[in-house]
């Protein structure tokens, strides 16, 4: 098991985003894990494997010239 540091540097991504795919349901068999100081995710090794990092932001909105210069 992975924490969100050890998994972010693994896929290239940041904590804040591992976080948030981790709550998203992204990656199989992760956990949260509470505490009396908080709560911490841990993440599978496996879950890692072929996992897409989708990169920075949100995708680009598709334009009438956006979507012409791709024919």
């Amino acid at each position: 098991m992975l924490t969100v540091k050890e998994a972010a540097e693994r896929i290239g991504a940041g904590e804040s985003s591992v976080r948030l795919w981790a709550k998203q349901g992204k990656f199989d068999g992760a956990r949260q894990e509470e505490t009396p100081f908080g709560s911490y995710w841990l993440i599978p090794d496996s879950a890692l494997e072929g996992f897409d990092n989708p990169g920075r932001g949100r995708p680009r909105k598709q334009t009438k010239e956006t979507s012409r210069r791709k024919r």
